[in-house]
C-alpha cells in the first residue's frame, strides 16, 4: 500500500513517540492566518516553486497555519527541535479520514509498497500556499527572494526561523517559509476529512518522526 503516516502521532499536543531509542515529543505553534484568494492550495519548496495546486479546493478565506515541532531526545536530553509537519487548518472539525493530497494526473493506484507522490525540497524549505501567493512569487528575481525570505543568519530555532511576507499586493496572498524537517528530500502531504467528506486541513508531513 501507498505510505500513508500515522498523523495521529504528530498532530497531538505532548504526545511523546520512542523510536530505536530515541524519544520525541510534539508540540504545536501557531504561526498566523494564510490568505487563500482562490481557495487553491499549493504544498511545495517556496523558493524554488511549482504553482500546481493539490486537487480539491476550499473556500477562499484566511486560514491558520500550524507547524508542529518534535523535540528530539536522546539519551534523556534534548538533541534537536524540528519541524516535522506543517497544517493549514480548514475547519476546526476532527479528521475521519486521511489520503493522500494530490496533483492532476496522479493515482495511488500506481504507487507501489511504502512509495507516495510529494513534493521536492531542494532549499531546505517548504509551504502550504495558495496558487495566487506562489505564481506571484515565482515573478520575482533572487535578489528580492533573497532580502525578503533568506536572514543573513538563520536562526537555530525553527520557529524563530519562519519568515512570512505577503507576496501579491492586490489579494494579500501570502507565504510562510518553514525548515522542511530534516532539510532537502520529498515530502508528501495529506488531506482530513470530516465525516460529512469536507476537507478539514492539509497537512505536511516532514518525516522527522520516523513511522512505526
Amino acid at each position: 500500500m501507498p505510505y500513508v503516516p500515522d498523523l495521529s502521532a504528530v498532530l497531538t499536543a505532548g504526545d511523546r513517540i520512542e523510536r530505536d531509542g530515541v524519544t520525541y515529543r510534539v508540540e504545536p505553534y501557531e504561526l498566523g492566518l494564510v490568505v487563500l484568494p482562490s481557495g487553491k492550495v499549493v504544498g511545495c519548496d517556496p523558493l524554488v516553486a511549482h504553482a500546481t495546486p493539490f486537487v480539491g479546493s476550499v473556500a477562499p478565506g484566511r486560514y491558520p497555519l500550524r507547524a508542529w515541532v518534535a523535540l528530539v531526545h536522546v539519551d534523556g536530553g534534548e538533541w534537536q527541535r524540528r519541524i516535522t509537519a506543517l497544517q493549514l487548518a480548514v475547519v476546526d472539525e476532527p479528521v475521519a479520514a486521511w489520503s493522500m493530497a494530490l496533483l492532476p494526473g496522479q493515482d495511488v493506484a500506481s504507487l507501489g509498497d511504502e512509495d507516495f507522490f510529494g513534493y521536492a525540497v531542494d532549499a531546505g524549505t517548504g509551504t502550504l500556499a495558495d496558487q495566487v501567493a506562489i505564481e506571484a512569487l515565482r515573478e520575482w528575481d533572487f535578489e528580492r527572494v533573497d532580502e525578503v525570505f533568506i536572514p543573513a543568519q538563520v536562526p537555530h530555532d525553527p520557529i524563530d526561523a519562519v519568515v512570512s511576507a505577503v507576496v501579491e499586493e492586490r489579494t494579500g496572498a501570502n507565504v510562510y517559509v518553514v525548515g522542511s524537517g530534516w532539510g532537502d528530500g520529498v515530502y508528501a502531504t495529506y488531506v482530513g476529512h470530516t465525516a460529512d467528506g469536507r476537507i478539514a486541513s492539509f497537512v505536511t508531513d516532514f518525516r522527522v518522526v520516523p513511522p512505526e
